[in-house]
């Protein structure tokens, strides 16, 4: 492919806003153009990942896995959400990541989706932040939690029941049912702290 071809498969989805379908379609032709989706779709991957295993560097390589995955298999995807399917695939990678390895989990409160520097007050709040998700998380049954974690990633909820393969309103049931146990500990948690000091 010459340089003014592969030109020509970059100024499309810059300039003109291509959807994910049309840049599949060019993908299938060309795989410089798959470059695209990799650039929309990094950093929810990797952030997803992040909130699922155990270290950065795992989330890493999974997300690596998964857009390898991705790729290989963008003969297969029919159409529909190409989000939805892509996080379909990184559902089951991470899946197969535990079954292959059951690890213990242990989250990492420092972990950040993205690599831009905080400011050391930025950084503490983070911490707090994702200390306090990860506590109010580990409360949830594990379809609960997973449905959290895809709409934490950006899912809709008709792409979440894609992914985890089940209907919209099981879904919608399933997501109510995890902020409000999540409501109800956060109500419950500053009565039990000042129970705790006397």
């Amino acid at each position: 492919m010459t340089s003014q071809q592969r030109q020509t498969m970059r100024e499309p989805s810059e300039e003109t806003g291509l959807d994910d379908r049309d840049i599949v379609e060019l993908a299938r032709r060309s795989p410089e153009a798959f470059g695209t989706l990799y650039e929309r779709y990094i950093d929810r991957i990797f952030g997803y990942c992040a909130r699922r295993v155990e270290s950065r560097q795992a989330a890493e390589d999974l997300t690596a896995n998964i857009f390898e995955r991705a790729f290989s298999k963008l003969g297969s995807y029919r159409g529909g959400s190409f989000r939805a399917w892509l996080f379909s695939i990184a559902h089951n990678t991470v899946t197969d990541h535990y079954r292959r390895r059951r690890p213990v989990v242990s989250w990492e409160p420092s972990m950040s989706g993205a690599d831009d520097a905080p400011t050391p007050e930025e950084h503490a709040l983070a911490i707090d932040d994702q200390a306090q998700l990860h506590h109010l998380m580990s409360s949830l049954t594990e379809n609960q939690r997973q449905i959290v974690e895809l709409r934490l990633a950006g899912l809709t909820g008709a792409e979440i029941a894609e992914v985890v393969d089940r209907s919209p309103d099981a879904v919608k049931m399933m997501q109510h049912r995890a902020l409000e146990r999540m409501r109800t500990q956060l109500s419950t948690e500053p009565a039990d702290a000042e129970n705790t000091d006397e």
